[in-house]
This record gives structure tokens, C-alpha cells and sequence, in this order.
């Protein structure tokens, strides 16, 4: 048996979707399957356990070898998590006997619901994006599958970690600020990550590292923090790849983000974090499985209730002082001892 699956979004997204690929090799333990991801991700394929091959779509003349590739087998079932123009053409090369998607690609596009054959009666804006995923599995007989992330970090990020500490004379428990994403609204001023980071200093005593990646605003927003924050900082921002951030997230005592590949890479793995939303709704990507307190707008306190219909909300209005309320209370916490 020939399995396809086509994750082609952002990498918070491939992580999301773990739970549904090891519900897929549980259910087919002896199937061939076959992820294919966005560029983006390529550096995560790894981790991913489950999958017997990865192919990666670059957006350009180079992806004909993805698709002659596809087209030359046969699959047995193609799961398309993506529903874009890209993974339905994707899907149509597949030839497989059974093409899953939402059902709600019925009502937006007629011409391409003519690709699929089966159609999960799931809609993304009703579920939290981890549920959604494995709700399209319901096609292939997958009910009920744990929804735990997991990422299997390979022992050369564990160890290129380990060197990055070292090289930053990192000895001692340390908090990773995180306080970039690919879309810049989703920001917080620098001046309040600043303030953030010395408070931690004096309060905790804590060392502690800032990660990023190397987009120019991104970049920009990193400098400003560093300007305004007094003593030195680990910049580690630029200097990992994918898997290397993971680890040194997996050895973090506290991971301090907006929402974020980040966020869910710490959730795959147990790390406490405090996550800080506006333009995105928590409902959909707030983290599950780890001890996380997320901070969306003017609340003094972390969410507790979460609801599929949320405003979007700047995120200057989330305030330092929930944000070190949050921290003060997972770092009170019986620390997790690391390796």
C-alpha cells in the first residue's frame, strides 16, 4: 500500500499535522508513505517519524520533478492537509484510489473538488488545527488517534545545541526568547522584550539566549531588543538551522514567544513556555500538550476559556507585566532537570 500526504504550509503547520501522520502508520503499518512539504520545512524532515520518503515543493520550474515523480505511482490513498491550487494538482497527479480532503472545499471551489473522491466533514474554523488534521483521517477508518506532537530529534541537533551553549558560556538553566515569526503584526515592541529580559535577570538570576531567524525585519526587530536591553545576550538568532532550535528549546527551562514555529516545537517536546497571541486566534494553535500560558490582549491573566470566534487584537496591548506574572509562575515551578 501507497500512501501520499501533502502538508505544503508553514512549519508550525507540519508540526501540527505529527499526530495524523503516526495515526496513518498505525493504522497501515506496512504502507510506503510519502510526505510532501513546503521548502520551509525541509530542514525538520528528520524529526518526523512515520514516513518513508520526504519531497519537498519549491514554488518554481523545479517542482516538475516532485510531480513526475508523484505521477509515475500509483497511491492507494492521498490525505491533502494543504487545500490550495498547488496540493489539488498535487492530489490529481497521485492518481490515487482514494483522495481525502475537507468537505468544505465542495462549497468554495467546485472545479477543484472534482480532484477528490472523499471528503471529511471537518471545517478548520471549528477545530483546533491539531484536531482538524487528524479529522481528516476519518476516511481511512482512523478514529480516536492520540494527538500528541512529537518530534525525533536526531542526536546531532542535541549535540549541535550542546555547542552552541558552550560557545555562549551557557552553563546553567536558561530561558530562550523567541520573539520573532514570519509575520511581522504578530510583534511586541522591543522595548518591552528589553524590559522583559532584565527583570528575568534580576528576579531569576537566569541566563538567557534570544532566537530568530535571518529575515531581514526579523533581524531589525532583534537588533532594537539588544539596543534597549542592558548586558550582554546570547544572540543565537540566525546561527541554527530548524532542528538545532528544537534542541536547544527541548534544554530550556521556560520558552518565552508569540505564537510561532517555536511555540510548537516547544510543545512537541515538554517545554514550559509563555505564548503571547493577537492576530491569530488561540483556539486554532494555542499548545496543548506542554505546560503553556497564553496571553492574548488587555487580560492581566493568561486564557483559560478559548472560543473558535475571536477579534484580532494588537499585540501591544498584552502588557509586561502579564507577561512576568506568567513567566513568575512556571519559573516558581519545580525545575525540570536537563541534560
Amino acid at each position: 500500500m501507497k500512501v501520499l500526504l501533502l502538508q505544503l504550509k508553514r512549519i508550525g503547520d507540519l508540526i501540527l499535522t505529527t499526530p495524523a501522520i503516526a495515526a496513518v502508520r498505525e493504522k497501515f503499518p506496512d504502507a510506503t508513505i510519502t510526505l510532501v512539504i513546503a521548502r520551509e520545512c525541509a530542514e525538520l524532515t528528520p524529526a518526523i517519524s512515520g514516513i518513508d520518503r520526504a519531497l519537498v515543493v519549491r514554488r518554481g520550474w523545479r517542482d516538475l520533478s516532485v510531480f513526475f515523480t508523484i505521477a509515475r505511482e500509483k497511491f492507494d490513498y492521498c490525505i491533502d492537509f494543504t487545500q490550495n491550487d498547488r496540493s489539488a494538482l498535487l492530489t490529481f497527479f497521485s492518481r490515487a484510489k482514494r483522495r481525502v480532503v475537507s468537505a468544505r472545499v465542495k462549497r468554495k471551489s467546485a472545479k477543484r473538488a472534482r480532484v477528490y473522491n472523499k471528503f471529511a466533514k471537518v471545517r478548520l474554523k471549528d477545530m483546533h488545527t491539531l484536531d482538524y488534521n487528524l479529522g481528516l483521517l476519518a476516511p481511512l477508518g482512523v478514529d480516536d488517534a492520540p494527538s500528541r506532537l512529537h518530534l525525533e530529534l536526531p542526536p546531532a541537533a542535541d549535540e549541535g545545541a550542546r555547542q552552541l551553549l558552550q560557545l555562549c558560556k551557557i552553563d546553567n538553566q536558561f530561558v530562550i526568547f523567541h520573539p520573532g515569526s514570519a509575520r511581522a503584526e504578530k510583534f511586541w515592541e522591543a522595548a518591552r522584550w528589553a524590559e522583559i529580559i532584565e527583570r528575568s535577570r534580576r528576579q531569576w538570576g537566569v541566563e538567557v539566549a534570544i532566537t530568530g531567524g535571518t529575515a531581514k525585519v526579523e533581524q531589525k526587530n532583534i537588533r532594537a531588543i539588544k539596543r534597549k536591553a542592558g548586558g550582554e545576550i546570547a544572540d543565537l538568532s540566525g546561527k541554527t538551522d530548524l532542528l538545532t532550535l528544537a534542541a536547544l528549546i527541548k534544554r530550556a527551562r521556560l520558552l518565552v514567544t508569540v505564537d510561532s514555529a517555536a511555540m510548537h516545537m516547544a510543545a512537541a517536546q515538554g517545554t514550559p513556555q509563555v505564548a503571547l497571541f493577537g492576530p491569530t486566534n488561540p483556539f486554532h494553535w494555542r499548545p496543548r500538550e506542554s505546560p503553556a500560558l497564553i496571553l492574548l490582549g488587555e487580560s492581566p491573566v493568561p486564557l483559560s476559556e478559548f472560543s473558535p470566534k475571536r477579534e484580532r487584537l494588537p499585540m501591544q496591548q498584552i502588557s509586561t507585566e502579564a507577561v512576568f506574572n506568567a513567566m513568575d509562575s512556571l519559573l516558581s515551578a519545580p525545575a525540570a532537570q536537563f541534560s
